[in-house]
């Protein structure tokens, strides 16, 4: 037997499993030995755009808005902001001109704690920071009326736009960062419905690791695109959550050339289906909701077949997610076909966080909730069965529950094919030979 430990909320799991199980990670990213200087680096000679200074100096900007991902996501915002600030300041902007804009999305608005943590104590004393609120009619423009599109005023109002965030593997969206920092981060509920929209998701390209002919990774760039952006800047990270890549530029040709370099670093190739799949949330912060913890389940379908056990472990401090979300999937209480009928049926009307439920029923059609398990600390037994999901119960942590249900599967099914994915929804699982979809390698 071997020990593997799984991101755990702010920890990690360790379980045992046989030597012959199968480690599923992409080769680690080495970390930078000064992320300061690379972004200053990127910043100075940046991919299919002139360098930053360069584009203050020439359209002299009274006011900058920069937006940063929200809590959900382990962007080193206090890095990327103070080399941003200090660019701007050097060439004509002051602090006084700048803000900062957390994209939201749809999620919660962030805690004054959370706000410290994204963008750093320093930022937070020179710069004003806000959220984006998508449901305030006064906080939002409209840019396009055919799609009818809105975003936040003040970002989209500003002389001078610029977009950070993180690339990593989206299972939907192919990859996050680039224009995922405008939409869905700083869009209306109409247009985020539309991103998520039931057809959209229905179409087999809406996955991770592809962008060509994805429908969620165009309705994104159009309206990125549509609203404007200067400059934009997208780092990579290594499992530890330290510096792996900084890319700066073009929206579009920095965030595919991002996009290359992270499918080399977080791809792993597989041979087929497994029998047992134990798989992460991701640990903090992308695990402390059940409505998070489906992006771990949805990446792992490659490794699954019809006959395949999924065992995940997602801490889910914060339980199922949003109201509308817990509303939603309670109420169709485990009956997850009738859910499916119904937003097929209603396919122009797309109800609030359904889009994730949706995602969900990729891994319950390929292999039902008696297959799919799932140890957490954060919500009750009874309530994880209304979520159309099998608990792991039993004494103990969730360390030793995760440990007896492995063991429990490996006794009543002898010599079963057993692969573990660590880091869960960060790993793009391939088969052997192929390549990302729409990816250079």
């Amino acid at each position: 037997m071997k020990t593997i430990c799984l991101a755990y909320g702010r920890s990690s799991l360790s379980v045992r499993v046989p030597d012959g199980a199968q480690v599923l990670r992409g080769p680690h990213a080495p970390p930078l030995d000064r992320p300061e200087e690379a972004v200053m680096k990127a910043l100075a000679e940046p991919i299919g755009s002139p360098p930053l200074a360069e584009l203050v100096r020439r359209q002299r900007p009274t006011s900058v808005a920069i937006t940063v991902s929200d809590i959900t996501r382990p962007v080193p915002n206090p890095v990327l902001l103070k080399g941003l600030l200090d660019v701007l300041n050097r060439n004509g902007v002051s602090d006084a001109q700048v803000l900062v804009v957390i994209g939201t999305g749809m999620h919660r608005e962030s805690t004054p704690q959370e706000r410290r943590q994204i963008v750093g104590d320093d930022v937070l004393a020179r710069v004003e920071v806000i959220d984006h609120r998508p449901r305030d009619a006064a906080a939002l423009v409209q840019i396009s009326s055919e799609p009818p599109v809105a975003v936040n005023r003040r970002f989209a109002e500003a002389d001078f736009r610029i977009v950070t965030g993180l690339i990593e593997p989206h299972f939907m969206a192919g990859f996050s960062g680039g224009r995922k920092g405008v939409c869905p981060a700083l869009a209306d509920l109409q247009t985020v419905q539309r991103f998520h929209g039931f057809r959209t998701l229905a179409d087999p390209r809406a996955d991770a690791g592809v962008l060509e002919g994805n429908p969620c990774h165009q309705i994104a760039l159009s309206v990125a695109r549509t609203v404007g952006v200067d400059f934009l800047v997208n780092v990579a990270i290594t499992h530890e959550r330290e510096v792996a890549g900084v890319f700066a530029g073009d929206l579009v040709a920095a965030h595919e050339a991002g996009c290359r370099k992270v499918a080399r670093w977080v791809a792993a190739e597989i041979d087929g289906p497994f029998d047992l799949v134990v798989t992460s949330g991701g640990g903090y912060p992308l695990d402390q909701t059940f409505y998070q913890t489906v992006k771990g389940m949805v990446m792992a379908l490659p490794a699954l077949g019809p006959t395949s056990t999924l065992l995940q472990a997602s801490h889910c401090g914060e339980g199922i997610g949003s109201q509308a979300y817990a509303d939603l999937i309670l109420g169709y209480d485990n009956q997850w076909q009738r859910f499916l009928a119904d937003a097929e049926a209603a396919a122009d009307r797309t109800l609030l966080d359904q889009w994730e439920y949706q995602m969900q029923t990729r891994v319950l059609q390929r292999i039902g909730i008696e297959r799919l398990h799932l140890v957490c600390d954060g919500i009750p037994a009874d309530t994880v069965r209304r979520l159309s999901a099998t608990p792991v119960c039993g004494p103990g942590d969730a360390a030793a529950r995760l440990q007896a249900a492995i063991d429990g599967h490996l006794a009543a099914h002898g010599q079963a094919r057993v692969a573990v994915i660590p880091e869960g929804p960060y790993t793009l699982l391939l088969q052997r030979g192929a390549r990302p979809h729409g990816q250079a390698m």
